[in-house]
């Protein structure tokens, strides 16, 4: 009755609403069994039994109980296995001071008990958990000292976690080649378990390592190995990966690829909400916006990025950021602004060194454990002395030894002048450097507005000249033929016959006009697409019907095979561009020649095609075409041109990430040939 009263207690105490049957079983065995070591021994494999299982609460009760037990048997082997699993229950729960006293106190027991493997087991857990609160050189003293038992037991579950430790160390104390070599130890024990959390983990590690070498086709390498692990499913996975790997193509000038990544890294992580990787996805697109000169981009994503890095506190992604934000600035000659983020950027440098240096220290490859007392040097020669020596000597010794010292003192104090002094030189110098780079950077933004005065003038003389030379001639024809009309000098049949050159003249000086703004905003830098999805075949409809005079009064015929198609471009420009290619088309085409348009599909891409019989080009005039200089010849009827059509062609085209580009043979004709883009992620990437 009484061992059946002890039984049911146990069991509403333990897990009373456990179904596990081996828990079950260990339960009913414990209650029937003496209080002896047996006892203890089931209510350990109980406790791993409950770790295992998280249930740590009712593993603690279990925990008082056997503990107060193995005392009161002296049972050590018992009392340390408990005491073991008591440190780690308390390392998952957070309580990290009582983790760290309890594996030290199993590690005494199993040192009385000389359990080697034990002891390693403690040692690999407790240089895990001091390197994880930033304590490496003891922590790496504790990994080492287990490295040697767990290799030599094959002891996998926890030489990952040893590995681990000792390459988290390493890297913090910036010993980055023995960080490689223990990530790489901890790579073939993840393959051997087949872990692929740990494979993914690992992978990762060793490309933030070579990120750090700048070894940028490697740390590629590892972050696709990563990627590769990481089901394509698992999208949290991927958003932890994306960011860096998006920045390794970035810093290995991949940037179609880079783009890629790192668009796809913040639309997961903003739906994951994590900050981290959001905050070096904006600062890496940043960078490559910066790069490619989309300059309002990079600064809309800087400014987010620094507003993050501040809120979460990374110093190290806010000094990326403080130099973006000066190269940017400097690009757009706000020189004084470049100089305060340059200013902000050696502030935090100066403080993330000062707190690495805190990080480095000597690694010593084999350790040794060793009670060790403090200890006054004095004594320990004298006790020495007294069993080889007699007192004269040691007193001699003594003499020698306090002279040594008061010279190191002397010593250590002309160190304490110098170091002094120079820390005075190098504020000096560094006040210095600064001004310079001031300096430097305002000498660098007069000539840039310099060189940005020379082309605007330049600009300025192109289109005066144009302006005094082509436009004049338009207006003043036509001019000359409204006074005659005036004056009443032409009669009703002499004016219809001269109406059509009245109207030619007209639509040259109007399509001139057109040209020369377009042109002109384009060389004072001041266009800015504004991209959209259009279909190109309504375009050419509406183009097609406003040269339908043209057309018609040349007697050409138009072959029309375009087809439904959506592009993602500045429509207004695009259709800018249409118009030119058309004018010239009826241009240079005689009576009876024809204009075909099309477009089709290639790669992914939108290609317009304007081809037209007409007279065609030389080759060594093809390359004079999209050049800024103008260059013009007149049409089939001497019509006039401006020489600018094909040049803004050409810049608006490529305003709008695509290309253009011309085949021509004389007298058989010209092809002239768009390719855009047909998504927003293909022109960001083109860009």
């Amino acid at each position: 009755m009484k061992r059946l009263l002890v039984l049911i207690l146990l069991l509403n105490f333990g897990f009373g609403f456990s179904q596990d049957e081996e828990l079950e079983s260990l339960t009913i065995q414990l209650a029937y069994q003496d209080p002896d070591s047996s006892k203890i021994n089931t209510s350990v494999s109980i406790i791993k039994l409950l770790f295992e299982s998280k249930e740590y609460s009712k593993a603690l009760k279990f925990v008082k109980q056997s503990e107060k037990l193995a005392k009161d048997l002296k049972y050590n082997k018992g009392l340390a296995e408990i005491t073991f699993y008591k440190a780690k229950i308390h390392d998952q729960v957070g309580n990290y001071p009582q983790a760290i006293r309890d594996f030290k106190n199993a590690k005494t027991l199993y040192t009385h008990v000389k359990d080697t493997i034990a002891i390693a087991k403690v040692n690999s857990n407790l240089g895990f958990l001091e390197i994880g609160r930033g304590n490496y050189k003891t922590g790496l003293n504790y990994a080492l000292l287990a490295i040697n038992e767990l290799e030599k037991r094959g002891l996998y579950e926890e030489l990952s976690k040893n590995y681990q430790s000792l390459a988290n160390a390493y890297e913090k104390s910036n010993n980055l080649e023995k960080a490689i070599t223990y990530n790489l130890k901890k790579l073939d024990v993840d393959n051997r378990t087949n872990d692929v959390e740990g494979l993914i983990s690992t992978n990762k590690n060793l490309g933030d390592i070579y990120t750090k070498k700048q070894n940028f086709n490697q740390a590629i390498s590892y972050y696709e190995s990563a990627l590769g692990y990481a089901s394509s499913t698992d999208e949290k996975l991927r958003a932890q990966i994306l960011p860096y790997l998006g920045n390794a193509y970035l810093k290995d000038k991949d940037y179609r690829t880079s783009a890629r990544y790192l668009v796809e890294s913040i639309n997961l992580n903003r739906r994951f909400n994590n900050k981290t990787e959001i905050l070096i996805a904006l600062n890496s697109l940043g960078d490559l916006n910066l790069q490619q000169n989309r300059l309002n981009t990079a600064e809309e994503q800087l400014l987010e990025a620094a507003n993050l890095s501040r809120v979460i506190k990374n110093d190290e992604q806010l000094l990326r950021n403080y130099m973006l934000m000066k190269s940017l600035d400097s690009i757009k000659g706000d020189f004084d602004n470049a100089f305060i983020w340059q200013g902000e950027y050696y502030k935090l440098k100066e403080k993330i060194d000062a707190e690495n240096k805190k990080n480095e220290f000597l690694l010593i490859p084999e350790i040794t454990e060793s009670d060790e007392a403090d200890s006054d040097p004095i004594l320990d020669v004298a006790t020495t002395t007294d069993n080889q020596v007699s007192k004269k000597q040691y007193d001699k010794f003594k003499l020698i030894f306090y002279a040594l010292l008061a010279a190191f003192a002397v010593v250590l104090t002309f160190f304490v002048l110098f170091y002094l002094k120079r820390n005075n030189r190098l504020k000096y110098t560094r006040e210095l450097e600064a001004t310079n780079k001031k300096i430097e950077l305002q000498n660098e933004a007069i000539l840039e507005q310099s060189k940005h005065l020379e082309s605007i003038n330049k600009a300025k003389d192109k289109l005066f000249s144009i302006v005094s030379h082509d436009l004049k001639d338009s207006l003043t024809s036509t001019k000359g033929f409204i006074d005659l009309l005036k004056e009443g000098q032409l009669t009703q049949d002499e004016f219809h016959s001269l109406l059509p050159e009245l109207s030619e003249n007209a639509n040259n000086a109007s399509l001139l006009l057109f040209n020369l703004l377009n042109w002109s905003k384009s060389q004072m830098q001041s266009l800015e697409p504004k991209p959209s999805l259009f279909d190109i075949q309504e375009v050419f409809a509406e183009k097609v019907k406003l040269m339908d005079q043209k057309i018609e009064a040349k007697g050409l015929k138009i072959i029309d095979n375009t087809l439904r198609d959506f592009v993602y471009a500045d429509r207004s420009m695009i259709e800018i561009v249409v118009q030119n290619l058309l004018a010239n088309a009826v241009k240079f085409c005689n009576r009876g020649d024809q204009i075909t348009i099309s477009n089709q599909i290639s790669n992914g891409k939108s290609i317009i095609t304007v081809e037209d019989s007409g007279v065609g080009i030389k080759k060594e005039d093809i390359n004079k075409l999209f050049e800024s200089n103008t260059f013009t010849t007149r049409g089939t009827n001497k019509e006039k041109g401006t020489g600018l059509g094909l040049t803004i062609c050409k810049e608006l085209v490529e305003l709008n990430s695509g290309a253009i580009w011309v085949e021509s043979e004389v007298n058989i004709g010209s092809t002239f040939y768009i390719e855009l883009p047909k998504s927003r992620i293909e022109n960001l990437v083109n860009t």
